[in-house]
């Protein structure tokens, strides 16, 4: 008998959908942003949060795109380059009935996207493979074109990564740090 695939859960910490459980199957390079962080980064996002603009970059479980809905933003464009994620995350979305005008799917790398796309968005969540670095500083150079003006960038690295190290060559200052576990997390703005 083949083996089922296991699935997980995660809470919606805020919003219209506070304390709804979203299950997603299991995949090893899937890692769900933790509650506590997500709390944090929510929290720091409270006063931009309300009819923003999103982008989930590596959405995974979309469950940073879907709270942000939850919270407020007038749309999120969910981007992964796995066919399951996208399936999982539609599949969320339509079990808590979230209107299909507030976000966009799109199942595509991410360094493609950004090259392709002209769109500015207010509020960017950047989660890539923790097996992947050279991702992230190929992402960090192509992501300053599509910020809107006094943007936000949540980044959510590695402990051993130097981010400051990465962001030196951008337009973007790190205004916020948290550590949780082997994981840190970073809020930056976009400068003028």
């Amino acid at each position: 008998m083949p083996k089922q695939a296991r699935s997980h859960e995660v809470r919606i910490i805020g919003g219209k959908w506070k304390g709804r459980k979203l299950r997603f199957k299991s995949h090893p390079d899937l890692r769900p942003t933790l509650s506590r962080t997500r709390e944090t980064l929510f929290n720091w996002l409270r006063p931009y949060i309300s009819g923003a603009r999103c982008l989930d970059l590596f959405a995974g479980s979309g469950i940073l795109g879907i709270e942000a809905l939850s919270q407020g933003a007038d749309c999120v464009t969910f981007v992964d380059r796995s066919r399951q994620a996208i399936s999982g995350i539609s599949q969320t979305l339509s079990e808590i009935n979230a209107a299909s005008d507030g976000f966009t799917l799109v199942c595509k790398d991410a360094r493609q996207l950004l090259d392709q796309q002209q769109s500015k968005f207010d509020i960017v969540f950047i989660d890539p493979p923790f097996k992947e670095p050279d991702l992230l500083t190929s992402i960090l150079t192509q992501i300053p074109n599509h910020l809107s003006d006094d943007a936000y960038c949540y980044i959510e690295v590695p402990s051993r990564f130097d981010l400051d190290i990465l962001l030196a060559d951008t337009a973007l200052q790190r205004i916020k740090h948290t550590r949780a576990g082997d994981t840190q997390s970073f809020l930056c703005i976009s400068e003028p």
